[in-house]
């Protein structure tokens, strides 16, 4: 296997390479609450179950939801599904009651609950229905469910994963929102009711794996892996030329569009930036973000005597979900299912720092992160505002950032350190109309010229 680092742009998060506006955030910064693995994971002692665990699955019919249920099917015997809740998709939410029959089923769009109904009155026994956000937090707190797959996209996945931790469920942490915007709430409240929050992102999921057993203390650095996404090999030159088409096609995963394109911005590298230092505690200063275009490594960890360990795999967002489920115990898997890795095949990993004239989305998200409070839910329900308005083709692609950045600046005055959870949806709900008001009315005029 040949290893190749490349030299590039200094490493966000130290001295970034250009000045972002969002610099002036530096005057912000609220005390980190208490992380949810502080630096290191003392896995308990695996007890063998002889029945399956009982889950609770918030967004079924998203990706997230669809992989879940995949996991669900294939190994009866460890997993089993109590509760779903979906958005609006109410024919593949009724091939999912009929196939896995669930106790208790919720549908956001209460306008469809009739047509749900008539799609799977054969169904026996039936399921109970609820609807609207009341009944994604009914499904998340069921009484038979001993954990939460959290994979309803954005805040509305907030008040759910609340109402689990109190119902003492374990958390299989699918939704960044629940700590980019909510950790100075949530990370208390699992602390005060004794929950696990397990993270399914394949990069959190890696780091997760790497602190086992680790000793206190011997953590020294944190490295996210990022694709690169789409545009990873284009000159900054070119990203005004980008369609839609192009954004939403990713060159390693399947995901959705809203991912695809915080891939090709880098958003989502940043915005797990911001979740790695709610999730371990780690420093932003000692938090790296590294382009590896095979998707191999899924991340690393340094430890202090200079030791690298690393989660490697094939790009399947299954098996960080599966082990969210499973842990602390290795469910045993099929060649047929599974494809190990084979070293010689994926026999080339490269490496190289992002660019972040290319990706100012980066630079933005460790300034937010470092101001911490509502800075952060305010930026990412900012970019999901700006990244759907970029899909509807309302504003360009290299708007995405501009939008962003502004809102954030907007927030400055109104920021709060320690928010409680009311203030956190509002923030959420404040930026989102923010960046629609500002590009409906015209206030924002979209440009498509680079100047590096």
């Amino acid at each position: 296997m040949q290893l190749n680092m490349q030299k590039g742009a200094l490493k966000p998060g130290r001295k970034a390479s250009v000045t972002v506006r969002a610099g002036s955030l530096s005057g912000l910064s609220a005390p980190p609450p208490p992380p949810a693995w502080p630096a290191r994971c003392v896995a308990p002692e695996v007890q063998h179950r002889k029945e399956p665990k009982k889950f609770s699955l918030l967004g079924s019919t998203g990706s997230i939801g669809t992989q879940t249920l995949d996991i669900i099917s294939e190994f009866p015997d460890k997993f089993e599904l109590v509760a779903l809740a979906a958005g609006s998709n109410i024919k593949l939410l009724a091939e999912q009651i009929k196939k896995f029959k669930p106790k208790m089923v919720a549908i956001r769009d209460a306008s469809k609950l009739s047509e749900l109904k008539e799609m799977i009155k054969g169904v026996s026994p039936q399921p109970e229905i609820l609807v609207g956000d009341e009944g994604a937090v009914e499904v998340a707190r069921h009484k038979d469910a001993e954990a939460v797959v959290t994979g309803i996209v954005g805040c509305a996945g907030l008040l759910p994963t609340v109402a689990a931790i109190k119902a003492k469920k374990d958390i299989c942490l699918a939704n960044k929102e629940t700590l980019i915007a909510g950790g100075p709430f949530v990370l208390p409240l699992a602390r005060e009711y004794g929950v696990n929050i397990l993270p399914a992102d394949s990069e959190h999921s890696a780091i997760f794996q790497c602190i086992q057993g680790l000793p206190e203390g011997g953590l020294r650095r944190v490295i996210l892996t990022a694709s690169g996404g789409a545009f990873r090999d284009w000159p900054v030159e070119k990203l005004k030329e980008v369609t839609v088409a192009q954004a939403t096609s990713h060159p390693n995963w399947s995901m959705g569009k809203k991912i695809t394109v915080d891939s090709a911005t880098l958003m989502n590298k940043g915005l797990e930036v911001i979740e790695a230092h709610y999730l371990f505690g780690a420093d932003y200063d000692n938090i790296d973000v590294v382009i590896h275009p095979q998707s191999i490594i899924h991340s690393m960890v340094e430890t202090q005597d200079s030791s690298i360990l690393a989660q490697l795999g094939w790009p399947d967002m299954r098996l960080p979900i599966m082990y969210t489920m499973s842990w602390p115990e290795r469910v045993a898997v099929k060649d047929a299912t599974w494809p190990r890795l084979d070293f010689t095949k994926a026999n080339s990993l490269t490496f190289r720092a992002p660019d972040t004239v290319k990706y100012p989305c980066l630079d933005l998200a460790y300034a937010a992160g470092r101001a911490g409070g509502t800075m952060t839910g305010v930026l990412s329900a900012a970019n999901e505002q700006s990244v759907q308005m970029f899909i509807d083709e309302k504003v360009h692609y290299l708007d995405i950032h501009r939008l962003n950045e502004a809102c954030c600046e907007a927030h400055k005055n109104d920021w709060v350190g320690t928010p409680d959870l009311e203030q956190i949806v509002h923030y959420d709900a404040w930026a989102r109309q923010w960046v629609k008001q500002h590009v409906e009315s015209g206030a924002y005029k979209s440009k498509v010229l680079v100047s590096v």
